[in-house]
């Protein structure tokens, strides 16, 4: 309102503003566990700072991001653009298999594949592992592009 005036004028609201229709409204924002994820990747394991260089900075033609969130579970290393996640199995992994085969199936339901890679093998033949990933990440994009 202006001081001093008669009529009672009252600002319009910027575009996108409260009170504007929802024509443009933000995505819901969901939570994610950053400090857990933020933890994980300080405390990887030898296998997995032996991987990283490999799928870091998009080398193998997709950009890889480690330790993150996908749904309940922590990926070791997840491609949201082609829905693959890569774990490596330790002994963990050996102490409660159910567990890995219910997030497995999970992660299916969501459209992911999961590869699946004991730490013997990533530090035994890292490149076997990441050329694994590669053709993994050629055949989705063959399935995406109509390729078989």
């Amino acid at each position: 309102m202006r001081v001093g005036l008669e009529t009672t004028e009252r600002p319009l609201p910027l575009a996108g503003g409260v009170g504007v229709g929802n024509k443009n409204r933000m995505p819901d924002w969901k939570p994610r566990n950053t400090a857990r994820a933020r933890e994980l990747r300080n405390t990887a394991t030898p296998a997995e700072r032996l991987l990283w260089p490999y799928l870091a900075r998009s080398q193998l033609g997709a950009k890889f991001s480690r330790q993150m969130p996908v749904g309940a579970y922590f990926a070791d290393f997840v491609c949201r653009a082609h829905k693959l996640v890569v774990e490596l199995d330790g002994h963990s992994h050996d102490v409660a298999p159910e567990r890995d085969a219910e997030r497995d199936r999970w992660m299916k339901a969501q459209g992911y594949t999961v590869l699946r890679f004991t730490n013997a093998e990533v530090m035994g033949n890292v490149e076997g592992v990441a050329e694994a990933i590669q053709q993994e990440l050629i055949e989705k994009g063959n399935k995406v592009s109509g390729i078989d």
